[in-house]
């Protein structure tokens, strides 16, 4: 029978306690939400939403093409040009993803003989750039600069370090300052994914490179996402004009891809110009962030210290994640459940996302919804 093997794979699922179920949520949801990456409290922000409308109601419902044919609007060009100066960058260039702005860069940036060297601990989608680039890929431990060294120093053409800047699963930094010095000790790019740094790290919000004071540098690359810290939709890559260029011509989920509609590009451009007047914002993410892992520490749960905005409490199983993020739900708390193959230490985890509109009565119930439920 066609597909056959797919009920055999579900029944797997089944007995590990891995099944995945999409639950719709309403418009207006009674939940308190420690599930989300809405870290800045802005993807319902007044200005925000009518940003996305405003662009709507002039440039359409879509963006109509790929970016090289009509999918590239004026407002694009807006984005780009004050996204890369709000972080420090050259350039920019906006992708309709985050995941496929990651599969852009590190296949446009690792041609056939050159050398990837890859955290263990990295997101999917640059795992998944590692798999469809030409160059070879060397896995190295996680945030571990002298195994990065070690990698670098077996290769003998064109190299890039590729790294999240805060990994999301646990939520801790990479070390960016000792990742770029080993790649300018062997001559290699650095490529960072800022998904959960920009709009929480840095200098109101400018992210984890330029807090590290690598933005700007002509052998660093970081790919972003809208879709976090800015409450829209979309990705971006920032660098050296150069290798915006480059990517303008050889990478192929820009090239045959649709450009990001023009709702989720006012949204992003608009949040950006907030976050730009409002710098307290990231660092209340920050604070709330810290206040989460205080109690819940307090109230003897295990969970790592942040260094952004996410903040994971370890679970005892698959099983025990699943009904413990399942109890929160019933007690009026959404929060991410991780499980494998999601992480990649097998370790399953509740994720709470902090957010810098929660209030302090809003983090006493979280927390004690969290300490009641526990497995």
């Amino acid at each position: 029978m066609a597909f056959g093997w797919i009920d055999e794979q579900a029944a797997a699922r089944h007995r590990a306690g891995l099944v995945r179920t999409l639950r719709p949520r309403p418009a207006d949801s009674p939940l308190l939400d420690l599930a989300s990456n809405d870290y800045l409290g802005l993807a319902r922000h007044p200005e925000i939403t009518e940003g996305a409308a405003d662009a709507a109601r002039r440039w359409g419902g879509g963006s109509t093409g790929s970016r090289l044919v009509t999918g590239t609007t004026e407002l694009h060009g807006e984005l780009e040009r004050e996204l890369a100066a709000f972080c420090g960058f050259e350039a920019a260039l906006v992708f309709s993803s985050g995941y496929a702005a990651n599969l852009a860069a590190v296949t446009a940036l690792a041609p056939h003989g050159s050398l990837i060297v890859s955290d263990a601990g990295n997101h999917a989608s640059l795992i998944d750039g590692c798999r469809l680039a030409r160059g070879t890929t060397q896995v190295v431990g996680h945030a571990d600069p002298e195994a990065v060294r070690k990698a670098l120093g077996t290769g003998g053409g064109p190299a890039v370090v590729v790294s999240d800047t805060v990994f999301s699963v646990d939520g801790d930094a990479a070390p960016l300052v000792e990742l770029g010095a080993a790649c300018r000790e062997f001559g290699a790019g650095l490529l960072v994914d800022d998904a959960h740094g920009l709009g929480v790290l840095g200098d109101g919000g400018r992210g984890a490179p330029y807090a590290a004071g690598l933005a700007g540098a002509p052998d660093v690359v970081a790919t972003v996402t809208l879709s976090k810290s800015l409450g829209s939709q979309g990705g971006a890559v920032l660098g050296p004009a150069r290798v915006i260029d480059h990517l303008v011509n050889a990478a192929r989920t820009f090239i045959f891809d649709t450009g990001l509609a023009p709702a989720a590009t006012g949204a992003a451009l608009a949040a950006l110009r907030l976050l730009r007047r409002e710098p307290e914002r990231a660092a209340r993410a920050r604070e709330v962030a810290t206040e989460l892992h205080t109690r819940l520490t307090a109230s003897g749960l295990e969970a790592v210290r942040p260094d952004a905005a996410v903040v994971s409490v370890r679970a005892p199983s698959p099983e025990q994640a699943v009904r413990w993020a399942a109890d929160c739900r019933a007690a009026g708390l959404a929060v991410g459940c991780f499980r494998p193959p999601s992480v990649p230490d097998g370790i399953s985890r509740l994720r709470l996302t902090a957010r810098a509109d929660l209030t302090d009565g809003q983090l006493d119930r979280a927390v004690r919804v969290i300490g009641e439920t526990r497995p």
